[in-house]
């Protein structure tokens, strides 16, 4: 018998070693009250020096969208712009923030916190789950400001809007999945967190932010049009979460509901949450030898 098989019979546990699947998603799951308080903490402190606090929260994607639709408005032109174009890239802006800011916090949740990691014992999945959750809770400010500044442009409240909700629900599982891979990537390869802003910079111009990727690129388009990107966009989740979010807040042609997208963004939710849970706890023996 082993030194190990013989600790193992006494009680004895290996110090950092890494439990089984269900019992380390038990530990997690019994800490949602510090993952919650942790992120509540984290924008108290992000904002406490600002002269203006936490209207940071709201300023900021509320800044983004003016400065977007001032350039891209302007390169874009009236015939490229599509219908409803202001309440097109509000929504386009303030949800991609909160997917930008989830995945580059979250790819940084392990490495960031290498002092609180080295020094105490807890299952560090709660750091990018806490991240995410940071992002989560700054995001629903601009939510309710999304909400009214549709109300002052003339949209009418529907019941799609309550479709928001199971919506952003699995958006923020997906980015948690998302941010959990990432976190783990990013302990074995550290210049990972050095290409996450590029990363993003790439997703936002090719998802459809400030145009309409199946008006630019279908088959109605000048010159015919060039459908195999709208086939790609189109299983791209991201873009998919953004033509939902759209589908369900604006009415008009061109944001029909699009049942498809609903099916292959609750599989990408799901399978990335899971598949990210998995892979994030083979590696938990490791995060403690962050440097």
């Amino acid at each position: 018998m082993t030194s190990a098989e013989d600790a193992a019979q006494a009680g004895l546990i290996k110090v950092g070693g890494r439990p089984t699947l269900s019992a380390y998603v038990s530990e997690v799951w019994r800490r949602r009250t510090f993952i919650y308080s942790m992120a509540r903490f984290k924008i108290e402190a992000e904002n406490q020096q600002n002269s203006l606090g936490m209207l940071w929260v709201i300023l900021k994607p509320l800044l983004n969208a003016l400065v977007y639709g001032a350039v891209f408005g302007l390169l874009i032109g009236p015939e490229g712009r599509p219908d409803q174009f202001v309440e097109f890239l509000i929504i386009g802006v303030f949800v991609f923030e909160f997917f930008s800011q989830s995945w580059t916090a979250g790819g940084r949740a392990i490495t960031n916190n290498a002092a609180l990691v080295q020094s105490l014992a807890f299952p560090r999945m709660v750091l990018p789950l806490a991240a995410v959750t940071q992002r989560f809770l700054q995001f629903l400010p601009t939510v309710a400001i999304m909400l009214v500044f549709l109300l002052v442009t003339g949209s009418s409240p529907s019941w799609k809007w309550l479709l928001i909700l199971p919506l952003f629900a699995l958006f923020f599982l997906f980015n948690c999945g998302l941010a959990m891979i990432t976190a783990r990537l990013s302990v074995h390869w550290r210049d990972l967190n050095n290409f996450l802003p590029f990363l993003t910079r790439f997703v936002f111009y090719t998802t459809g932010i400030f145009f309409s990727v199946e008006e630019r690129f279908g088959e109605g388009a000048r010159g015919g049009g060039q459908p195999w990107v709208v086939a790609i966009s189109n299983w791209q989740p991201v873009h998919e979460f953004l033509t939902l979010a759209r589908s369900c807040l604006l009415e008009g042609p061109g944001y029909e509901m699009n049942e498809q997208f609903w099916i292959r963004a609750t599989g990408w939710s799901i399978g990335l949450f899971v598949f990210g849970i998995w892979f994030f706890w083979r590696a938990e023996e490791r995060y403690g030898r962050v440097e």
